[in-house]
């Protein structure tokens, strides 16, 4: 073989320039950037010194042999021309990965297929001896990648991809891979600072990537020193003499390293599941001394070494996936924002984010962004100067400029240790609430009222439906229409967070935020998360149970609370019928007037659940029925005679547990008549619904007593918003 060779190596992508700098650093000549990898020509110590020190590498490729091709023969042939036999033993073992397509080669693992045969073919011997396939942990690791027509067939020197270490076994629900944490602190600046004796503080570590590969940096050791197990290791090119002493000088410096006076580097990490299997990638990469992580919280960070001494905090805040994720983010970059102005002056900055636009709530500027891609996520490296000059002072905006020299734009936000500075718009919303709660507190004092809607899209441009629950704000969004930017929107819904905990004096963790949409098919029943938290909340003299994060409605419709409260005044003595009955909070209050019975139907048993631990919290558990089962089938088998009926229907309901569709404007003449069947003489059927284009049948009023009441269903906090329900009384001639 040839004394030099053409080196492919494959990155991440986005750190594509990152890696040509630090593979000529090791060595690499003629080098030339490629989306995901680069390419150059080297010696084979030069290769090998990639496979062990390349902190930002994926895999090192050696090339074989480039050669066009036209179909599948002709990558077979192609293939089958190579000298194997100086490769790999015919008893040996090897795996095929295929990249590419084109050329008659749709498909990737024919095209892997073919090349395996083309090997195997040409080491098979006389007696029929041949390689065999090993997926795992193969002797050679061939790798094809077809590029508009030209074959490039190389060795996989790497064996396992370089960024699996070999520390990290124990890793968090979103980790951030060993080389993309090693860009970021190189981008960040950390190996000047490590050279200059700085410190490093990770406040949100998880299980201490960015820690144990800062700790790597600082240390001089070679990122896979420990790894056993190399594409080379049974390659039969393999110069074992030059691996050895490339190895033993790498040994050497890792010692020099580790021998020196450790770096002040810590993690902190709020989830408590996380600082054991952290600790222990600290321990499995033999780093102990160097790197301590302490379980804290963001609101409190405050990294101490030595009096004077600074450096650089680096942090990957969580991105959010989960419903209500936004309220939770904002305060957290927000803190974030607080504490790095607090506690870390004149301290570097490096925040990794896949919300650039949270970033911008911190209120500091970053001095340069970098993009990044962290798998298919795109992403941004914000790196910041922690200094007073740096912080975002009022509602002035600074423009700032990206790694490629583009102004952009900053949103006002908190300077040093004050309240957040909130945008124009932020506090005009905030004036708005205010406002709303002088009016309303005094209304709900008074009537003793604990939960209530304070706010409801009052401002167009706010789209946004803010509950009161005791000293809980419940946020609902709603869908922007799709004319509406939705970086607005966003920016929107991030300026009235920042808002509501300053405007209402409520601490940022008790603010919910939800997304409202129309719910299709059995999504209006889904879980939205998995917190399980209920909270008891009172009304009109009865306790009910709230859950303000699981499920997109509470379990409480406050708009239909003066429905509630003229059932408890009318059910004395009477037989009370919920249909759709939800979590029978209009049962409690049935029973709380004193009906002589209750019977609640739903086809949800979440919701009869929840149903049954309301009335049982007033205990209500006996006389009053709860029944699963589809409404319209239901009423068609009972017999019984009710005083008192509720009906609230959705608007839209395909459950599988139900035969058909049910449609309240198709529906509801038949849902009526079958109801008004079950009154007893003289009594009274309730009907609501929050279908806003809802229109009653005409016919209804020939048949019986029906009186629109909807004006005399609703309290100050939904008089800004009549059309959020329509109600009627309804009794039979």
């Amino acid at each position: 073989m040839s004394d030099r060779f053409e080196l492919y190596l494959t990155c991440p992508k986005g750190l594509e320039g990152l890696l040509a700098e630090e593979a000529r650093g090791l060595g690499l000549e003629e080098v030339r950037e490629h989306t995901s990898a680069i390419r150059g020509s080297a010696d084979m110590e030069t290769a090998y010194r990639l496979c062990l020190w390349s902190r930002l590498g994926n895999r090192v490729l050696l090339v074989l042999k480039r050669f066009a091709m036209k179909n599948a023969d002709e990558l077979y042939d192609g293939v089958h021309e190579v000298e194997w036999q100086d490769h790999l033993e015919p008893a040996g073992t090897l795996a095929v990965e295929f990249s590419g397509h084109g050329s008659g080669i749709d498909n990737t693992h024919f095209g892997a297929l073919k090349v395996k045969d083309a090997i195997v073919d040409k080491l098979r011997t006389r007696d029929g001896e041949r390689p065999s396939v090993d997926k795992l942990n193969p002797d050679l690791r061939v790798h094809l990648r077809l590029e508009r027509g030209e074959a490039i067939l190389s060795l996989d020197l790497s064996g396992h991809s370089l960024h699996q270490r070999g520390y990290r076994l124990q890793q968090g629900a979103a980790p951030l891979k060993e080389n993309l944490a090693a860009a970021v602190l190189i981008r960040a600046g950390w190996p000047r600072i490590a050279a200059e004796g700085g410190a490093l503080a990770d406040p949100m570590c998880g299980v201490g990537t960015f820690l144990v590969e800062a700790a790597m940096i600082a240390a001089d050791i070679a990122p896979n020193l420990k790894r056993e197990r190399w594409g080379f290791s049974a390659w039969l090119g393999h110069v074992p003499a030059l691996w050895r002493k490339l190895h033993d000088e790498a040994l050497a410096r890792a010692q020099a390293g580790l021998a020196r006076p450790p770096l002040w580097i810590r993690g902190y990490e709020a989830d408590p599941r996380l600082i054991q299997p952290g600790r222990n990638n600290v321990e499995r990469a033999g780093l102990s001394d160097w790197v301590k992580i302490y379980q804290g919280e963001v609101g409190t960070f405050e990294p101490r070494p030595d009096q004077n001494q600074k450096g650089l905090v680096i942090c990957n805040p969580p991105y959010g996936e989960r419903l209500g994720d936004e309220a939770s983010l904002l305060y957290l970059y927000q803190n974030l924002g607080e504490r790095l102005r607090q506690a870390c002056l004149n301290w570097e900055a490096a925040v990794f984010t896949g919300a650039p636009d949270l970033g911008k709530r911190m209120g500091i500027r970053s001095h340069k962004q970098y993009a990044f891609w962290n798998g298919a996520l795109p992403c941004k490296l914000l790196l910041i100067k922690v200094q007073p000059d740096q912080f975002v002072t009022g509602e002035r905006r600074q423009p700032e400029r990206d790694s490629n020299g583009n102004d952009g734009q900053r949103s006002p936000v908190a300077v040093a240790s004050e309240p957040a500075r909130l945008s124009e718009g932020g506090q005009m919303f905030a004036n708005r609430l205010q406002k709303n709660l002088k009016q309303l507190s005094k209304w709900a004092k008074r009537e003793q009222v604990g939960c209530y809607r304070l706010y409801d899209a009052d401002m167009p441009e706010y789209a946004l439906a803010i509950d009161l629950y005791q000293d809980w704000v419940h946020v609902q969004e709603y869908a922007a229409p799709r004319s509406v930017d939705p970086e607005k929107a966003q920016a929107r819904l991030f300026d009235a967070l920042a808002a509501i905990p300053q405007a209402l004096g409520i601490d940022q963790s008790r603010v919910v935020v939800k997304r409202r949409e129309r719910q299709s098919g059995t999504r209006q029943y889904e879980r939205q998360n998995t917190q399980g938290q209920f909270m008891e909340v009172r009304e009109g003299g009865v306790k009910l149970l709230v859950n303000l994060t699981d499920y997109l409605d509470t379990g409480l419709f406050l708009d239909h609370r003066p429905m509630r409260m003229r059932i408890q005044r009318e059910a004395a003595g009477k037989r009370f019928l919920n249909l759709f009955c939800y979590t029978a909070t209009a049962s409690v209050h049935a029973a709380k007037g004193g009906a002589r019975s209750t019977t609640s139907v739903d086809l949800s048993r979440t919701y009869l659940d929840w149903a049954r631990r309301n009335l049982s919290l007033n205990g209500f558990s006996e006389k009053n029925r709860l029944e699963q089962g589809d409404v319209m089938a239901w009423l068609q088998a009972c017999r019984d005679e009710f005083d008192l009926i509720f009906i609230d229907p959705p608007t839209f309901s395909n459950s599988k547990r139900m035969e058909g569709v049910f449609d309240v404007q198709r529906d509801h003449v038949e849902l009526l008549d079958l109801a008004v069947a079950r009154l007893a003489p003289g009594g009274v059927l309730y009907f609501s619904n929050n279908f806003r284009k809802f229109q009653l049948d005409e016919r209804l009023a020939e048949r019986y007593a029906v009186e629109e009441i909807s004006a005399q269903t609703l309290d100050p906090d939904f008089a800004r918003n009549s059309k959020i329900h329509r109600a009627w009384r309804i009794q039979a001639r």
